[in-house]
């Protein structure tokens, strides 16, 4: 099992979600947060001061996901999440050792992805 965790433009999101759902990625965690990569630093005026803006608005996605549904999953926010700009965003896989489903008691794969079709 992997924890997917997606750090992406704002004005993105829309696209990642759908191309999540089409790929059968079900069930996220969408924060909105603050980061800083490789963009260039903004300079903005307030109140009179010209201040240095160098934090940027990103939204971070987490994904719990079965072994079978990594790379379904990567292909999907790599391939709607990129513009081929300077902060597009970062995937990062991370293992993870249990889920368990509050609602049910599945544990692992079972509390993570649905059955692929035609499986039970």
């Amino acid at each position: 099992m992997k924890l997917i965790v997606a750090i992406i433009r704002p004005d993105k999101l829309s696209e990642v979600l759908e191309a999540l759902y089409r790929a059968d990625v079900r069930g996220l965690t969408v924060s909105k947060v603050l980061g800083h990569g490789g963009e260039t630093d903004r300079v903005e005026t307030y109140r009179g001061t010209t201040v240095k803006v160098e934090l940027q608005e990103k939204v971070r996605l987490e994904i719990g996901v079965s072994d079978h549904f990594v790379d379904v999953t990567v292909k999907a926010i790599l391939g709607s999440a990129r513009t081929g700009e300077v902060g597009d965003g970062k995937v990062f896989v991370l293992d993870v050792e249990q889920v368990h489903r509050i609602r049910t008691g599945e544990r692992d794969e079972a509390a993570v992805t649905p059955p692929l079709v035609g499986q039970t």
